[in-house]
């Protein structure tokens, strides 16, 4: 079984490297910071434990999002009633830009909020297009829909997101 172990520490020290994006793509999955924390912890469990059956000539990156994508839609499934469906508000979050200029903290809050607003649907594409740079095309297969819906998806949220004015009432932006 050596193959298998030296599968599994190639995975662990590639894992290391896009753990970050996992992270924020596990955020867009939950909505909120400790569910997005337990179900990337799950993700690289699972992908670690399964680790044997990556192709070597496949993205490990990809591999592990889509393992994230149906943990999360399984555990949906299973938590339906528990959970209710709720999403923490985007201000809970407290995603911080490293930067120390306040107003790009408060600029990258803002969009955050917006963001986590728009619908699951979008809000999940939006986040493999635009933060992790998937193509349209690799989003597709990801998300296991036609490439036109992609693209339908980000056009909705794009103008959602232009409609966006985080000095509305609650009301009006729940609205978007």
């Amino acid at each position: 079984m050596p193959d298998k172990k030296a599968a599994r520490a190639r995975l662990a020290q590639e894992i290391q490297g896009f753990h970050p994006r996992l992270w924020r793509y596990c955020l867009a999955l939950s909505g909120e910071r400790t569910a997005a924390e337990d179900l990337c912890q799950s993700a690289c469990l699972r992908a670690l434990e399964k680790s044997d059956q990556l192709q070597p000539a496949s993205n490990s990156d990809r591999w592990v999002f889509r393992i994230a994508r149906n943990l999360w839609f399984n555990q949906l499934r299973a938590e339906k009633v528990r959970r209710g469906g709720g999403l923490v508000a985007s201000d809970d979050i407290a995603l911080a830009s490293p930067d120390p200029n306040a107003e790009t903290n408060i600029f990258h809050a803002e969009v955050l909020r917006a963001v986590m607003a728009l619908p699951e649907a979008q809000r999940i594409t939006v986040f493999l297009v635009y933060v992790e740079g998937f193509s349209y095309k690799e989003a597709a297969e990801h998300l296991q829909i036609p490439i036109g819906t992609v693209m339908s998806r980000l056009a909705a949220a794009r103008s959602k997101l232009a409609a966006y004015n985080p000095n509305a009432d609650a009301a009006t932006r729940q609205s978007l």
